[in-house]
């Protein structure tokens, strides 16, 4: 596609609105398009890759320009990334422009330090580096760079996975079951799944494969009671709901009305009856002191720096710091403290966060050990080999985009032995 001046022009300007990262990408990119109505599909689909594409390539870019303005990174994202022929770009630059541009067209990430060729800040490689060796950051900050495949999830209270899948290769999708969960299907390119008649009619549901073993390692049965602690926009709830195929008392618990109540069309359609959504003002909530002692199993897929998903967040790396790992911390143990006080004795509990970095998470499990004598540590390999999902990271659950093609979730089991 050939790139027009009015183009390069809205591209330019929807970086320059992004690039302080006031707000997650994605939703300044919103407000940009409810902003800009007279763009077209086309447009807003080059200006949401160009964006994100830069994002992910940032650190990179912005070592490539003396002056990194947002035209700057946007025309070093064209000719670097996207292949876009320097002929083509002649009639949209100046010739200051296009001699750097040529002098830009040779250069690889590979020539530079490697905070810039992992794509990660320093104070991120640093911390890193206490448990990685040089070559697995680099290893881990290239796999982050490349975007994520679209998996969903089969609802099993409405359809096999089997029938989802011969409905959309018979369609031309490009599927796959998954090869852990066993209710997933991975699609090949970015399709708008969610006009599907199996995604209107509650049969199939975008989750990461990652995010549905999480539903399996928590293994809920019929009739038991069960709390998602975290539930956000409510996808694993969903999981869970389907798993104990909708019979026994299933609550999602947020501190956000906004995420609860994007769940409600979801569990319209999703055919669950059991699924109690309820907000809360936080983990001390008196709808939570009520419970305490009666649960079965409890869900916390706690608040964490979402460093795992940054091959669907890019902007994640570049608005987290030392300081907020450290306050999101304290707010982890808060909240698996809280958790564990709904179970009864036998109960399950799994903590589960989207990160990479043991201060979130080997480090926040070890602190509750230490502090809750009555809780001993489950092998996750050995429950997910229960679930007949032969995947063996060791004691906990720890996915990376390499190696899994899934986020970067790590998950620990645990089960309350006694009262004390």
């Amino acid at each position: 596609m050939r790139l027009t001046p009015s183009q390069l022009d809205a591209v330019v300007v929807a970086t320059r609105v992004v690039i302080p990262l006031e707000y997650p990408a994605d939703a300044i990119l919103r407000r940009y398009f409810q902003d800009n109505p007279m763009l077209g599909a086309q447009d807003r689909a080059l200006i949401a890759e160009t964006v994100f594409g830069i994002l992910r390539h940032r650190f990179f870019l912005e070592s490539l320009a003396k002056l990194p303005t947002p035209r700057a990174l946007v025309l070093a994202y064209f000719v670097k990334f996207q292949g876009t022929n320097l002929r083509e770009l002649a009639p949209l630059v100046s010739e200051t422009e296009a001699k750097w541009l040529t002098e830009i067209k040779a250069l690889k990430p590979e020539a530079f330090s490697l905070p810039v060729q992992a794509e990660f800040p320093v104070w991120l490689v640093e911390k890193l580096q206490q448990f990685m060796p040089d070559s697995e950051i680099l290893d881990l900050g290239l796999s982050l760079q490349k975007p994520a495949p679209l998996d969903l999830r089969v609802n099993t209270l409405l359809a096999k996975r089997t029938e989802a899948l011969d409905v959309l290769q018979q369609e031309g999708f490009q599927a796959q079951a998954t090869p852990y969960s066993p209710c997933g299907i991975r699609l090949v390119g970015k399709p708008a799944i969610n006009r599907h008649a199996l995604f209107l009619s509650g049969k199939i549901e975008v989750q990461d494969e990652g995010s549905q073993l999480l539903g399996y390692l928590l293994a809920p049965k019929r009739g038991e009671m069960i709390v998602d602690f975290c539930a956000g926009a409510g996808g694993k709830s969903l999981l869970l709901g389907a798993l104990m195929n909708s019979k026994g008392r299933l609550y999602a618990f947020d501190v956000s009305e906004k995420r609860l109540s994007n769940l409600k069309p979801r569990f319209k359609r999703s055919g669950l009856s059991n699924l109690h959504a309820q907000r809360i003002e936080n983990e001390n909530d008196l709808k939570i002191k009520r419970l305490s002692g009666k649960i079965d199993r409890v869900l916390v897929d706690s608040p964490c720096s979402g460093l795992g998903t940054l091959r669907r967040n890019p902007d994640l790396k570049w608005r987290q710091s030392p300081q907020s790992i450290e306050e999101l911390k304290a707010k982890q143990a808060a909240i698996l403290a809280a958790a564990a006080g709904l179970l009864k004795s036998g109960g399950r509990l799994v903590y589960a966060t989207c990160s990479f970095l043991p201060e979130e998470n080997q480090q926040v499990v070890q602190g509750f050990l230490n502090t809750h004598p009555q809780f001993r540590l489950l092998n996750c390999a050995v429950l997910l080999a229960q679930q007949n999902i032969p995947l063996d990271t060791g004691e906990f659950l720890q996915l990376f985009p390499k190696q899994h093609q899934t986020d970067g979730f790590f998950a620990a089991a645990f089960e309350r032995t006694g009262d004390q």
